[in-house]
């Protein structure tokens, strides 16, 4: 199994595999959890390049604890995670 992970402001999307065959796409509310049953073949994944990519994940129990170990602001959005330099 193999899941990639785009959070774009209050939506997450997630793309998956299962033993090689792939699983499709779900979309949620960012603060929700994933299900096997969200994910379908009909819908289309953001690009692996595209903005909000977190990630890749082992399993879905991986994915969704990511997800709530994320801080969000009071309007929803996952607060942001850059690095920046020290002087």
């Amino acid at each position: 199994m193999g899941f990639a992970l785009w959070v774009l402001d209050d939506v997450a999307w997630a793309a998956g595999t299962h033993e090689y065959k792939p699983m499709g796409s779900a979309v949620i509310g960012a603060r929700g959890q994933f299900r096997a049953r969200d994910f379908s073949g009909r819908r289309k994944a953001p690009r692996r390049n595209a903005e909000g990519f977190r990630g890749l994940f082992a399993s879905l129990e991986d994915l969704n604890r990511y997800l709530r170990s994320q801080p969000f602001e009071k309007n929803n959005r996952p607060v942001s995670q850059r690095v920046l330099p020290t002087i």
